[in-house]
């Protein structure tokens, strides 16, 4: 499941895919984990750190993050109100601009 810019918004797409909307966020259910991705995240890594230090409240477990990718091994371990949270730090306009700054890099 993902959320995506789609081409109404943006018409030129995921430059990997054009004929693809651009990606935003996502979840996916892996063998071992249930992860969560979220461009923000590995485009800002001031995000990442925030939801970092957020998620260590959440849970007595190591948070199980990637760049854009957080790890959870069960359903109950999902902290729906950070990821709330999280949602909301980059509007659909703002992951644009920056996904087209760091195209042109």
């Amino acid at each position: 499941m993902g959320y995506v810019v789609p081409h109404s918004v943006y018409p030129d797409g995921y430059h990997c895919k054009p004929s693809e909307p651009l990606p935003f966020a996502g979840i996916a259910s892996q063998k071992h984990s249930i992860n969560f991705y979220h461009m923000g995240m590995y485009s800002r890594p001031e995000i990442l750190d925030w939801f970092v230090e957020e998620l260590k409240k959440t849970s007595n477990r190591k948070p199980d993050v990637g760049k854009s990718c957080v790890r959870f091994k069960h359903l109950d371990e999902i902290p729906y109100e950070l990821i709330g949270e999280l949602m909301q730090k980059i509007s659909m306009e703002e992951w644009i601009q920056i996904y087209e700054s760091e195209r042109k890099k």
